[in-house]
């Protein structure tokens, strides 16, 4: 045994209440410790090695506990914030919430980019070969997808249009690339604006081929990627593409948080529908049905609008930093559980 061992087994350098226990009582308890613990065996080979029963195992491996003969670590990267995780994933009744130490204040941004890093270790866990990944517009998902390293085979598609199309070929565009090529399947992506003027145009280009061949996947996508936005400047990639009267039309409406092209008051109901009918997004109903919608969101600013979109039932995991989630933990009343992924307004 080593100093690298996550089990610390003390012997006769226990503490006083260990010494309770005789000299051989002491060195029997660590090797049956060293052998559970570090070596993986069951009671009741331990039970068979020593010539007892396997209650008398767990009884001498509980006590090991309770004297200090055992000490267990668990031991998370320093960037995770473990309990912060758990705590958030029981809030708000999500399958996976993992949550990242923030940045320094003075470098507070929405979205750090160890989101994206830490969100691509978490596709690496849930995304399974043969599964239709689909990625969202943001800048996050454009971060996470730069990070991935790893994915089973699988094909990916591109959820929603791009925020600028003379940039596509730097943004979503190249996201979808990137993970198709990271886990060697096909890739579909989306060569158009996620807004457009008028409904007419917007209808005109999901039935462009290669626009539609993306959208026919929509609803085969088992796991997803979005990102949330706040209804302010620099934070809400819709909010920027529309006028200022749109804007205060929609604010009007009570709108906190914007996920997909899709917007939400502070409870999570959906407002503003006839804004997607101008998008080249993918529906809301189509991403309730989506087994796995993994949101990367951070920051304070972000905070409120993270906790609008968990509201609405579309999420169903979370990759967040400690400022966010310390906002998310004390926000109003403790919501829906996520799982059951009902519609707040009952559709």
């Amino acid at each position: 045994m080593n100093s690298s061992e996550e089990i610390a087994v003390s012997g006769m350098s226990a503490g006083r209440s260990a010494m309770r226990m005789g000299p051989a009582e002491l060195v029997q308890a660590a090797a049956m410790a060293r052998r559970f613990y570090l070596e993986g065996k069951s009671k009741i080979q331990i039970a068979e090695e020593f010539g007892v029963s396997r209650f008398k195992v767990a009884r001498v491996l509980e006590t090991a506990l309770e004297r200090d003969l055992v000490r267990i670590e668990i031991r998370v990267p320093a960037e995770l914030d473990a309990e912060r995780s758990d705590a958030l994933r029981a809030r708000y009744g999500l399958r996976h919430a993992v949550v990242v130490e923030s940045p320094p204040e003075s470098e507070e941004t929405p979205d750090p980019e160890n989101l994206g890093e830490v969100a691509a270790d978490l596709l690496g866990e849930l995304v399974n070969e043969g599964d239709v990944l689909g990625l969202a517009w943001g800048r996050s998902t454009i971060h996470m997808a730069a990070a991935l390293d790893r994915l089973p085979p699988c094909t990916v598609v591109q959820l929603t249009g791009v925020y600028d199309a003379g940039t596509a070929e730097r943004g979503s565009v190249e996201a979808v690339r990137r993970a198709a090529q990271v886990s060697g399947g096909d890739a579909h992506p989306i060569y158009a604006p996620m807004l457009l003027p008028d409904a007419a145009t917007a209808a005109a280009l999901r039935n462009q081929t290669g626009i539609a061949r993306a959208f026919e996947y929509f609803d085969k996508v088992t796991v997803a990627c979005v990102s949330i936005g706040s209804w302010e400047p620099g934070i809400s990639t819709v909010h920027d593409m529309l006028s200022e009267e749109e804007r205060a039309h929609y604010a009007s409406l009570g709108v906190a948080a914007e996920m997909s092209a899709h917007l939400f008051d502070a409870e999570g109901r959906r407002v503003g529908r006839d804004l997607g009918e101008r998008c080249i997004t993918v529906k809301a109903d189509q991403l309730r049905r989506i087994p796995e919608v993994v949101a990367i969101a951070g920051g304070q600013r972000k905070a409120s609008a993270i906790d609008a979109v968990l509201r609405s039932g579309l999420v169903t995991s979370l990759v967040t930093d400690t400022s966010a989630a310390d906002y998310l933990m004390t926000a109003g009343p403790a919501p829906r559980p996520a799982l059951n992924r009902a519609d707040p307004d009952g559709h």
